[in-house]
């Protein structure tokens, strides 16, 4: 399960992300023209810190989540590969190291691993860049671990960390969309999430581009632009 659109953006909640050239039909169906993606994202929030859903229940064992001060760049994009390149997350492949060692190593950025018996298996990432709100903008599990209670041991980790603090945010906020993970948007909403808004995400498909493998995410059909 992810908490991103498939670019893996994060980006500002009222950011909208459409070629100028391409009229998007109000009403109806659009045509994509070849090499273009479209996804449906669902916005949701929280304005108040739920109860934890594994209170009182046994955990899996070996579970640890740990955070990952400075984050070497290239730890980062070897978990994060690992956890998206199913889900077409591509953003933070496109930026060059130090574009991204900036916005890791930001203080207003929190970066998380998740561990099973040493293993890292999950990623959390948080921005608290906007003030009073916490911005999950990376959740996700290598796809071997999911199921079985982690990701909502993980979930509970991350709530936990988003609403901890002296000044506590006025919202916790994430986004997914229609690449995610079937069952994420239905976790999401059982975790305290409300949906709140839904856009229209396009852009260049990123196997295309070859800001991914031709291979990454084969549930979702390639189409090559005519020659």
């Amino acid at each position: 399960m992810t908490a991103t659109t498939p670019s893996g953006r994060g980006a500002p909640d009222d950011a909208v992300h459409r070629p100028e050239t391409l009229a998007v039909a109000t009403d109806g169906y659009t045509d994509l023209p070849p090499g273009l993606l479209a996804t449906l994202v669902t916005y949701l929030e929280m304005t108040a810190p739920p109860a934890p859903m594994t209170a009182g229940r046994p955990l899996p064992p070996g579970l640890a989540l740990r955070r990952v001060e400075r984050p070497d760049p290239a730890w980062y994009r070897i978990l994060y590969d690992r956890i998206g390149e199913d889900l077409l997350w591509f953003s933070r492949r496109a930026i060059s190291p130090a574009e991204l060692a900036a916005i890791l190593h930001d203080p207003a950025v929190e970066v998380h691993a998740l561990t099973r018996d040493g293993a890292e298996i999950g990623l959390l990432e948080l921005d608290r860049r906007v003030s009073g709100e916490v911005e999950i903008v990376f959740f996700g599990l290598v796809p071997e671990a999911v199921g079985g209670g982690i990701g909502r041991f993980m979930m509970d980790r991350c709530l936990e960390l988003a609403w901890a603090g002296p000044v506590p945010p006025r919202r916790v906020w994430l986004h997914t969309c229609a690449f995610d993970h079937p069952a994420a948007l239905g976790f999401y909403q059982r975790s305290g999430f409300r949906p709140y808004r839904l856009a229209l995400e396009l852009g260049p498909d990123p196997r295309l581009t070859g800001a991914m493998p031709r291979t990454a995410a084969p549930q979702i059909p390639l189409i090559e632009p005519e020659a």
